[in-house]
């Protein structure tokens, strides 16, 4: 029998080689040089039956043709479908990739001066660029172009966000903000705007224009690529 599997027992990343263990990979070498892979199994810490949590992190990842991309937007459910992930494992994952988009939004946000639409592109790409339905945010700004908050406003369908002046220009007067900078993402990965959301953009405009919060930008963010309303001449 020396060699058969025993498919009671739940085996665990100890089960590993002590070379191919993460968490010892981690220790020794740091956690930048863990693959995705890995940094999920430390996540995940234990496996399921014949299934290492290293093999449970793999199937995870390969759910979806966008690879880690995919835990951006993940659902418990569709987490917990994974056999070998209860609802604690699938906490755990979600509880990780929400701490690392506040730290992505929102970390880094204090005394950023946005001094083209390259800046909000960088902070936001990572987070935006793989999401399956359309969310509109805003950054707000400060009498110097500095970013007070970038707040969420709406999460559309597929093919639009649904948008009220009221909603964004009443986030911006409670957050004192000088002007504001529109965003948002389009699943299909190409950011060309369309006739939507050029009205929207000039709806915004001009209720700007009376609230005295100016609009300064719409930024459309696609799979890698982005387009700039002012840098189009469409502002």
């Amino acid at each position: 029998m020396g060699g058969k599997l025993d498919v009671s027992k739940s085996y665990t990343i100890k089960d590993l080689p002590l070379s191919e263990r993460p968490r010892e990979k981690l220790y020794n070498y740091g956690v930048e040089t863990l693959s995705n892979v890995e940094l999920l199994a430390i996540i995940i810490r234990t496996g399921h039956k014949e299934d290492t949590a290293i093999d449970l992190a793999r199937r995870i990842l390969s759910l979806d043709n966008r690879g880690i991309g995919f835990l951006t937007d993940a659902t418990l459910e569709e987490l917990t479908e994974i056999k070998g992930i209860g609802s604690c494992k699938a906490a755990q994952i979600l509880a990780a990739i929400e701490i690392g988009k506040r730290l992505n939004s929102r970390g880094t946000e204090s005394k950023i001066k946005v001094t083209s639409p390259s800046v909000l592109v960088d902070l936001l790409m990572g987070e935006m660029r793989y999401l399956k339905k359309e969310h509109f945010k805003i950054a707000i700004l400060d009498t110097k172009n500095q970013v007070i908050v970038i707040e969420n406003i709406s999460i559309g369908n597929l093919n639009a966000s649904i948008v009220h002046p009221r909603e964004v220009f009443n986030v911006a007067i409670k957050r004192s903000g000088n002007s504001m900078i529109l965003i948002h993402n389009h699943p299909s990965g190409d950011p060309s705007p369309s006739n939507e959301d050029i009205n929207i953009t000039n709806r915004l405009i001009e209720a700007g224009n009376i609230v005295g919060i100016k609009v300064l930008d719409h930024i459309i963010i696609g799979d890698n690529r982005y387009i700039s309303f002012k840098e189009k001449n469409l502002i």
